[in-house]
């Protein structure tokens, strides 16, 4: 598969990576097979986080995987942290290291290759968070280090104290949730599509090396179901229908082609656990769309140009 380098880690990875947060729904067998698919097609990157299923997915995985030293060295883990349960959010030293060694222990591995905190925390003090980072980094349990669904400024706190590259920011990011993207292209208007909501975070990372994972790649609203298909976006469907038609591959792969096109150098986060799928998924890496066809489906998806 197509690798692309994740920020400043050094790291050569898949240009999509495997989101696990559904495995459970999957069940040890169909995991077994989807995990081995996705090594033999090179998609060895794997996104968890504490929170999915509260910690049954990052057990499934290991069982799964069939978790050892040799299958790990195939493998690049990510995993998140900070989402506590009956709480809120937790970026304190305390619970970072906690959830940190919780992965660990479900995963069955010595360390992770990524740890992201997963959302911002109102009461987070960035002295704390570097504290637990360099405990992490120095015991060789945590490689490198990002975060997700943060905003420039608080990405600039954290590199205030934090010693180790910020790699990554998740956010979320498709045809149908494009603002980051319309916000920089209605520039000095006055309508609710120049709103900044996010401060930047796009041309941010791009400035400092930073690797947006999209998460929800295929996804309208916050979790209101897929746009494929879906009879409230005819226009989208029958554009990408189209353009999928030419290259001779799947609606799911154009849509993913569309983030892949952006010079960003995104690393869309997929969801699916269904080996059919998730090949379609990765059909993607081998599409360059035309300037033409990306602004095509952009369009086509109610959003609109100056």
């Amino acid at each position: 598969m197509k690798t692309i380098k994740l920020g400043l880690s050094g790291l050569s990875v898949p240009a999509i990576a495997v989101g696990c947060m559904r495995i459970t729904k999957a069940g040890k067998t169909e995991a077994e097979r989807f995990i081995k698919t996705a090594l033999d097609m090179g998609a060895r990157f794997f996104d968890h986080a504490d929170i999915y299923g509260k910690g049954a997915c990052e057990e499934l995985f290991a069982e799964a995987a069939g978790m050892n030293p040799t299958v790990r060295e195939k493998m690049l883990l990510q995993s998140k942290c900070s989402i506590r349960p009956g709480i809120a959010f937790d970026c304190s030293k305390a619970y970072i290291l906690k959830s940190a060694e919780g992965i660990l222990k479900r995963l069955k591995t010595e360390y992770l290759d990524v740890l992201l905190l997963h959302r911002p925390d109102a009461l987070m003090e960035p002295e704390e968070v570097a504290e637990a980072f360099t405990i992490l980094h120095n015991s060789g349990k945590v490689r490198h280090f990002g975060v997700s669904n943060q905003n420039p400024y608080q990405i600039q706190l954290l590199k205030k104290f934090v010693s180790q590259p910020i790699a990554v920011n998740q956010l979320q990011l498709s045809i149908t949730n494009a603002g980051m993207i319309t916000q920089g292209l209605r520039v000095n208007l006055t309508d609710d599509g120049a709103v900044n909501r996010d401060g930047g975070a796009l041309d941010f990372c791009r400035l400092n090396d930073i690797t947006i994972q999209t998460w929800s790649p295929l996804q309208y609203g916050f979790f209101e179901g897929t746009f494929l298909g879906n009879e409230k976006f005819p226009e989208l469907n029958a554009k990408l229908d189209e353009i999928a038609e030419k290259y001779e591959v799947s609606s799911t792969a154009i849509a993913l082609a569309w983030l892949l096109r952006h010079p960003a150098k995104l690393q869309p986060v997929t969801g699916t656990w269904n080996i059919a799928r998730f090949k379609e998924c990765v059909k993607a890496t081998e599409i360059v769309l035309s300037r033409e066809e990306w602004y095509a489906l952009y369009l086509s998806a109610g959003n609109t140009l100056p």
